[in-house]
């Protein structure tokens, strides 16, 4: 008998402010894409994103954003965007936010502020903001305030694990071993491996799946077809994976095809049902 299907969340998608996307970015996303009117509409317009979830068969998503100028375009000002982007709709659209030590003298009030403005995830992306996830321990304080509070908030703090190919992007910050003193010294903070370290780090990021009970795997960014060749003990950890598909970054084509390749793979269904609703409603329960 197959597993009931609950609602569909994807924890990673990326609709960020249109017109602070640096013209090289752009130029990476539109290689390759024809469905950029598509995009552009659900850049600008809620109701249209809503509306495209609804045909890819997604009930919720989480809008990753961070502050990230000097790589992506993106200044101090996309917090504040998603959050009037998603009012009114957080049943189904979850903000994300993402403070940049680089530029915060303030993390902790600024953290405390978002959070209380209905932030559900704050996104620590180590490439794009040229910082490593363990510089609390060096040149940027200000992240052991970031972990202080979501830790006290109850709110997950996302990573971005292996390569990026913007330019401007360093991939030796999205390490996941790096983790390893997050993970050692905030043992009550949720943590998410965005992306498990693709494509060379994700033997690094299994072990610290394994060892750390509260840190979590998000499937964005890796193709459905080869989830098993880069993870093949992921029943292991069947209750900490979740479905995030990187719409619509450079090489994602849908989020629907990739809905469709994960219900594909030879597991059982009501594992592959765990990473594509349970886990991501106990992780982002509705408000």
């Amino acid at each position: 008998m197959s597993a009931a299907r609950g609602p569909v969340t994807d924890v990673h998608v990326h609709v960020q402010p249109w017109e602070m996307i640096r013209p090289a970015v752009m130029e990476a996303m539109r290689k390759g894409r024809d469905d950029l009117d598509t995009i552009r509409r659900c850049f600008d317009d809620p109701g249209a994103l809503v509306a495209h979830m609804d045909g890819e068969g997604v009930a919720r998503t989480v809008l990753i954003n961070y502050e990230a100028p000097d790589v992506m375009g993106f200044s101090t000002a996309t917090n504040e965007w998603v959050l009037r982007y998603t009012e009114g709709r957080r049943d189904r659209l979850l903000p994300c936010v993402g403070i940049n030590p680089r530029f915060e003298r303030d993390v902790r009030g600024r953290a405390e502020r978002l959070a209380d403005a209905g932030a559900r995830l704050f996104k620590v992306h180590g490439p794009h903001m040229l910082v490593n996830p363990n510089d609390y321990l060096g040149p940027h304080p200000g992240l052991r305030d970031l972990y202080e509070v979501a830790q006290a908030r109850r709110i997950p703090v996302m990573f971005h694990t292996g390569t990026s190919i913007f330019r401007g992007a360093r991939s030796k910050h999205g390490d996941p071993l790096q983790l390893e003193d997050v993970g050692i010294d905030f043992p009550d903070l949720t943590v998410i491996i965005a992306h498990g370290g693709r494509p060379f780090w994700t033997e690094q990021a299994f072990f610290l799946l394994r060892r750390f009970p509260r840190f979590c795997l998000d499937l964005s960014g890796i193709p459905p077809n080869r989830v098993l060749e880069w993870f093949p003990r992921i029943e292991e950890i069947a209750d900490r994976v979740l479905f995030g598909t990187d719409w619509p970054s450079p090489g994602v084509p849908s989020i629907a095809k990739n809905l469709a390749g994960l219900r594909a793979l030879p597991l059982p269904a009501d594992v592959i049902e765990r990473f594509l609703s349970s886990n991501a409603l106990r992780l982002f329960p509705p408000r």
